[in-house]
């Protein structure tokens, strides 16, 4: 009788062992962009609603953060909003996958005094103003843009990012297509030397230098200028017929113009997009994961996510001002999705 009593005891200590093994949670670590990242925290703490064994670390560090410690294997997955290059991904231990979330608008926010109306810019305006030879607000290529505002006679002072980042990426893109200058020098990066300017980390840093610094112009995503009540420019679109003012319904415009033409590994550009509505400074945002996953349980985890994020997760999109994807990339990307292999897959087919 004792002795069956303790193999009943061991039964039920082994029981409650495997109960706690089971619903223990899975921790998922991520790293990068600061353009998505108001969104992704609020997927990310749905998520855990919808699947309570799953939670996520992310830090919100930049593109360029993201990209070297996914290929370090220091996060379970990346998040940019830069495609990476074919050298990036040759340097990679494994072939890394592009996993479209979203798109967003990048935005020319600005702090002059005493002007509260929309400005009007153009491409090869931002340029120079970037590039150095355009250094006051009262310059005249910004007046004949803008002749119903009165400009002062004051220094502008540029605001960058400090960091690698994919909303650098984006921006110098676009500069890259609409100045032939600043294509042969400094070009597009996610990091770039920059000509003049003030440096901010992330685009939480830009914002609060704009926001502290009068006279200042700097570029980040629409949803942080919109948090913080900064005004941001309309940009002169491709057709240079209109002056458009950055929204989820023209950054969707700017998506149709390109979405035909998207490339099987969805690294694609869609800065300077054709169209009379279609934002100029549009871009895709990404989370990346290597197609072998080297973790089944985690592997696993993060298909569900983002089987999740490109479906019902894209609800969230337009209250905070990104773009829900079009519905050929979200039937593209879960195609996609469906060639992912967690580890435990890949043994349990090598044995069979």
């Amino acid at each position: 009788m004792r002795l069956k009593a303790r193999l009943v005891i061991a039964g039920l200590l082994l029981s409650l062992l495997g109960a706690t093994v089971s619903s223990a949670q899975t921790l998922i670590n991520g790293a990068g962009a600061t353009f998505p990242y108001p969104l992704y925290s609020q997927w990310f703490d749905v998520y855990t609603k919808v699947n309570p064994n799953v939670r996520f670390n992310y830090q919100s560090i930049g593109s360029g953060g993201g990209i070297k410690q996914l290929t370090s294997k220091t996060v379970d997955f990346g998040a940019s909003d830069a495609p990476m290059t074919d050298a990036q991904l040759a340097a990679a231990p494994g072939k890394i996958l592009h996993f479209p979330t979203v798109l967003g608008a990048v935005v020319m926010t600005y702090n002059i005094e005493g002007v509260t109306v929309p400005l009007r810019l153009t491409g090869p305006v931002i340029a120079d103003i970037y590039s150095g030879k355009i250094t006051k607000w009262s310059d005249p290529a910004l007046a004949a843009l803008n002749p119903s505002v009165k400009l002062p006679d004051t220094d502008i002072v540029v605001i960058h990012r400090s960091d690698g980042s994919g909303t650098s990426y984006v921006f110098t893109d676009y500069l890259s297509k609409v100045s032939d200058t600043w294509k042969a020098e400094p070009g597009k990066g996610t990091a770039v030397k920059w000509p003049v300017g003030l440096g901010g980390k992330g685009n939480e840093g830009v914002t609060a230098l704009v926001r502290q610094t009068p006279g200042s112009i700097g570029y980040i995503e629409l949803i942080y200028a919109l948090k913080n009540q900064l005004p941001f420019a309309d940009l002169q679109n491709h057709d240079r017929s209109a002056f458009v003012t950055p929204s989820v319904d023209t950054v969707t415009a700017a998506a149709a113009a390109s979405v035909a033409s998207i490339p099987s590994d969805f690294r694609v550009s869609i800065t300077d997009a054709p169209g009379p509505n279609s934002y100029p400074i549009s871009s895709f945002t990404y989370l990346l994961i290597y197609q072998q996953m080297p973790d089944a349980t985690k592997g696993q985890a993060i298909i569900g996510f983002i089987k999740w994020a490109l479906t019902t997760g894209q609800q969230y999109a337009a209250p905070l001002a990104y773009a829900p994807l079009p519905a050929q990339v979200v039937s593209a990307a879960a195609a996609q999705l469906g060639t992912v292999k967690a580890q435990a897959d890949n043994l349990e087919m090598a044995t069979k």
